[in-house]
């Protein structure tokens, strides 16, 4: 069904209005007309109320523009409120038609699509009226320092910046400050101004603060154990199943409760990952009451990392699009072997990694003792390269819970008193303990932690490894656990997730056209930043199967918001306020993505 045009208009139009409103009430140049001379018969204070007034309102329709597009049903309750008000101030102290002949016509429309302004507000903590304080305390004193410079002027002497920083500050809580007015009338306009940012900033936050709090997202104990189940029916469907047990995601399951789909809102993208859990006929039950709550919230539905399958179901179940992102690297062990001359360069790596006296322990997370859980945990929580907790779509955002026994962990050690590097250990010769030798007195260098996939897979969730490490201890940890798996009963291996493959191994041969090549050329640019060339060369040095991915979404132009929301949930980039995130995940840690460190 395609969206109404109503909500975008209503909202642009709405910031135009809030916006002329903040002008009007800060320069007085927006104030000057003939009709505005008659305001001088007005009692002064009585003028100046209105002109503080309309900055506040100004400020306040700005803030709520924005949930006038999202449709939601608050804002536009506020809004029909707030903007005869706005019209309203203005005859009282700029008498100026603009804004009449501007609102008139929006309020008319509001009213009549109504209807249109359904979605209800998303889910919320009360860490927001932390960033409500913050920014709009940062914007207060930007707009009171426009006010106190637009009148300077009518300054008595010539004020310092610190002293009008100060008055600033001061009339924000209701204090006078050190700056002084030959006018009466400017002096109160200034002071009532001021005093009704700091009064929309304090109301504003104390209402965010004292209102119920409601988590973000988070899978409470009975829905994980619902979507265990699942998965121990259904989960070698989907080698990315398991991660739906983050506990900071959200679940919404089919009408018959054999199908779940995991998913977080981001930015008002109601996002999920990999493909729906559970019987592929209550699929599309599931992708239309996922749809449903999409259109209660008004969020934009989008699904990342999704197989070719899948995306078949949600293109045609929720009337979406879909566009290839990438692909996964999925090692079938039985074929997996280091002879041949393919495997030429993994074979010497492993053997110089090895000769440098790194052995490595394949084990059950199940089987290790919590001392050594520990040791690990802080061994990877200290590697990692940011302050941020990334992953949210192959990332599980946990280690050594009890629910997690059957995670698979590959731990790389070297003895505490071992020196030198790997091309010293092959003027020295080998000498390294073999594997399973590795005892307490041995340092850790390197983790791979992989979550199952169905009975017989597992699949890469964190890699980390020393930064000082010998270079190839990536290579050797995935080959250690290659070659463990059929002890463990897995035969297939899910490595990391390379985007733009195809792009990347189809841009560099020869005879590539110059659309590819230009292509091909902006994806090693941003591989500067983002590790896109280095972990598809890392993941082909294993010949694996390349298995599509896929990322689903409404139209072409809500891609820039989806792959802003993707970044921000996968913690590339970050919105928030320091801490808010680390608060989140406080039981989720450590955590990493497959593609959170070079290999």
């Amino acid at each position: 069904m395609p969206r109404s045009w109503v909500p975008t208009a209503a909202g642009y139009a709405a910031m135009a209005i809030g916006v002329l409103d903040i002008l009007r009430a800060v320069l007085p140049a927006f104030r000057r007309s003939r009709v505005g001379e008659l305001a001088g018969f007005l009692p002064g204070t009585f003028t100046s109320l209105a002109q503080a007034a309309s900055l506040v309102l100004g400020v306040l329709i700005v803030m709520l523009a924005h949930g006038l597009r999202r449709r939601k049903k608050r804002a536009w309750r506020a809004v029909m409120v707030l903007l005869p008000l706005s019209v309203l101030t203005e005859f009282l102290h700029s008498h100026h038609p603009f804004t009449a002949i501007l609102t008139t016509p929006v309020v008319a429309l509001l009213v009549a699509r109504q209807r249109e302004f359904y979605a209800l507000s998303d889910p919320r903590t009360r860490w927001r009226a932390l960033w409500n304080l913050l920014v709009l305390g940062v914007l207060d004193i930007g707009i009171g320092w426009l006010v106190v410079n637009a009148h300077s002027r009518a300054t008595i002497g010539d004020p310092s910046a610190g002293e009008r920083l100060q008055h600033v500050l001061l009339g924000l809580v209701g204090m006078e400050g050190p700056v002084r007015y030959s006018s009466e009338r400017t002096a109160d306009l200034v002071f009532y101004s001021l005093l009704g940012l700091g009064a929309l900033t304090a109301v504003t936050t104390l209402y965010l603060a004292l209102r119920p709090e409601r988590p973000a997202a988070e899978l409470d104990p009975r829905q994980e154990e619902t979507v265990r189940e699942l998965l121990a029916r259904h989960g070698a469907r989907d080698s990315l199943g398991y991660f739906a047990l983050r506990r900071d995601k959200s679940v919404v399951f089919s009408p018959t409760g054999k199908a779940v789909i995991a998913y977080r809102v981001v930015s008002g993208v109601m996002l999920a990952s990999g493909d729906p859990i559970g019987d592929v006929e209550a699929w599309p039950g599931a992708i239309r009451r996922f749809m449903e709550e999409a259109e209660r919230h008004a969020w934009v539905p989008a699904v990342i990392g999704c197989s070719e399958t899948g995306g078949e179901v949600w293109t045609r179940e929720g009337r979406l699009s879909a566009l290839e992102i990438g692909d996964e690297a999925v090692v079938d062990v039985a074929a997996f072997t280091l002879e041949g001359r393919m495997m030429r360069n993994v074979r010497q790596m492993v053997n110089r990694v090895e000769r440098a006296g790194y052995t490595c322990l394949v084990r059950r997370v199940g089987d290790l003792t919590e001392a050594e859980k520990d040791r690990i945990r802080y061994a990877a929580d200290s590697w990692r390269g940011t302050d941020t907790e990334r992953g949210f779509s192959m990332a599980l955002g946990r280690f050594g819970d009890p629910a997690d026994a059957e995670c698979v962990v590959v731990t790389a050690h070297r003895p505490a008193g071992a020196t030198g590097s790997t091309a010293e250990a092959e003027e020295g010769g080998g000498g390294g303990a073999t594997e399973g030798e590795a005892g307490p007195g041995e340092d850790i260098h390197a983790v791979l932690h992989f979550v199952p996939w169905g009975r017989n897979g597992i699949s890469l969730d964190l890699m980390r490894r020393d930064p000082a490490a010998d270079p190839g201890l990536n290579d050797l940890l995935i080959v250690k656990a290659l070659q463990a798996a059929p002890a463990l009963g897995v035969n297939m291996v899910s490595l990391n997730f390379a985007m733009f493959r195809a792009a990347l191994a189809r841009g560099e041969r020869l005879g590539a056209g110059p659309i590819l090549r230009a292509w091909y050329g902006l994806l090693v640019f941003l591989s500067r930043w983002f590790q896109i060339e280095s972990l598809y060369r890392f993941n082909a040095k294993f010949h694996p199967l390349w298995k599509p991915r896929f990322l689903v979404y409404p139209a072409a132009r809500d891609l820039p918001r989806i792959g802003v929301s993707a970044l921000q949930a996968e913690a590339f980039i970050s919105l928030c306020l320091p801490g808010i995130a680390s608060r989140r995940l406080r039981n989720l840690r450590p955590a990493s993505p497959r593609t959170s460190r070079t290999p």
